[in-house]
C-alpha cells in the first residue's frame, strides 16, 4: 500500500484525480489535504467518503505543525501537490495569496518530505511558467521559464525549489507542465465552465481582447492518467510536458459552446484585455509520450462534448456554487463528525 498525501484534492484536477485513482487502484491511500477555499468542494468528492483508501483533512499547506503531523500520523512516503491558486485573473487583483500558497506552501511540503523521507514527490505544474508564444513553436522541457503573471511567478518559483531540493538533498522529485484542463467539475471562474453556464442563463460571455489568445486544451481524466503514469514511472529529477496537441483561439471555444448549446452568438460581449494576456501556449508532450508512452485519449471533440452536457445535466452542482451554497457541505459534513 503506497501511503499518499495529495494536497489539493478538493479541487477542480486534484478531485478529479482522486476520484480516478480510487476506482482504478486499490493499492493506494489517499489522505486529501485541502483548505477548502472558494475553489475547494467536497461535494466533488463525495463518491469517495465511504472508501476505506481515503480520508480527508481540512488544512492549509503553509501550515508545517499540521504537515509534519500528517507525515507522521499516516506514515508519508509520497507526495502529489495539486495544491494551489490558479486563477490569473485572482493573481493580477492580489498576489499575495498566490505566493504564499504556492511558493511557501510547497517549501513546507518539500521540508516534510525531506525529515520523513519520502519516495516520491510530484509537484503539478503548468505550462504557462514558460511564457508566451508567438506564432509558431512549442513548449518543451528545454524551454527557459519566463513566467508573465503573479500566479505563473509563484509556480515558476515553486518548481525550482523542487529542482533544488532534488539537486540540493536528492529527493526524489518529479515535475509535470500540463496544458490548459477543462472536463467536469471545473469551477465557474474558467473559461469554459464560465461560457456554458452563462449561456445557459442567456447571459453576455465575456471575451478578452479579440478572442484570438491561444490555449492548447487537454481533457481532465488525460491528464490524470499522465499523473499516475508519472508518478509511477517519471524519471527523478525530470519534468514532463503534458499536452494533448489540441491548439484553439478562445473565440472558437466561445462559438463552439453556443452552436452545442443552440445559442446565438450575439450573448458574445468582447471587453478589455487582461493586463499581459499571454498570446499563445503550446506544448510539445514527445518527451512522456517516448520515455513513458503516455498519449492522449480522448479527442477534443468529443470531449467537449461530453463536458457541455456534463454541466447541462448537472445544474444543481454549478447553482450551488454562484450561490455560495456548496461552501455549507463541509459544515455539513464534517461539523459533527470527526474523520481519523
Amino acid at each position: 500500500m503506497k501511503n499518499i498525501l495529495v494536497t489539493g484534492g478538493a479541487g477542480f484536477i486534484g478531485s478529479n484525480f482522486i476520484n480516478y485513482i480510487l476506482k482504478s487502484r486499490d493499492d493506494y491511500f489517499i489522505v486529501n489535504l485541502d483548505k477548502l477555499t472558494y475553489a475547494g468542494n467536497l461535494e466533488n468528492l463525495k463518491e469517495c467518503e465511504s472508501n476505506k483508501n481515503y480520508t480527508f483533512i481540512k488544512g492549509d499547506i503553509t501550515n508545517s505543525e499540521l504537515v509534519n503531523y500528517l507525515f507522521e500520523k499516516y506514515k508519508i512516503k509520497y507526495v502529489i501537490n495539486f495544491a494551489a491558486e490558479s486563477h490569473v485573473d485572482r493573481s493580477i487583483s492580489g498576489s499575495e495569496v498566490f505566493f504564499r500558497t504556492n511558493v511557501i506552501g510547497t517549501n513546507v511540503l518539500l521540508e516534510a518530505s525531506r525529515r520523513f523521507e519520502v519516495k516520491r514527490f510530484l509537484q503539478i505544474s503548468t505550462d504557462e511558467v514558460y511564457g508566451s508564444l508567438g506564432a509558431t513553436g512549442l513548449f518543451t522541457e528545454q524551454t527557459p521559464i519566463s513566467p508573465n503573471s503573479p500566479y505563473s511567478a509563484s509556480k515558476a518559483a515553486a518548481d525550482m525549489m523542487v529542482q533544488a531540493f532534488h539537486h540540493t538533498y536528492g529527493l526524489p522529485t518529479v515535475i509535470t507542465r500540463c496544458s490548459n484542463n477543462y472536463g467536469q467539475l471545473q469551477f465557474p471562474e474558467k473559461l469554459i465552465p464560465l461560457m456554458i453556464i452563462n449561456a445557459l442563463q442567456d447571459k453576455k460571455l465575456p471575451v478578452y481582447g479579440d478572442g484570438m489568445n491561444i490555449r492548447d486544451w487537454i481533457y481532465v481524466i488525460d491528464h490524470n492518467k499522465a499523473v499516475e503514469l508519472v508518478f509511477e514511472k517519471g524519471k527523478s529529477g525530470e519534468v514532463y510536458n503534458v499536452g494533448a496537441s489540441n491548439e484553439i483561439p478562445n473565440i472558437e471555444i466561445v462559438k463552439l459552446i453556443l452552436q452545442n448549446l443552440g445559442k446565438s452568438n450575439d450573448l458574445i460581449e468582447f471587453v478589455k484585455d487582461r493586463p499581459g494576456h499571454d498570446k499563445r501556449y503550446a506544448i510539445d508532450s514527445t518527451k512522456i509520450q517516448n520515455e513513458l508512452g503516455w498519449q492522449p485519449q480522448y479527442k477534443f471533440e468529443s470531449a467537449i462534448k461530453h463536458t457541455i452536457d456534463w454541466y447541462l445535466n448537472n445544474k444543481s452542482w454549478w447553482k450551488k456554487i454562484i450561490s455560495g451554497e456548496y461552501q455549507q457541505y463541509y459544515l455539513q459534513q464534517y461539523s459533527t463528525k470527526k474523520k481519523n
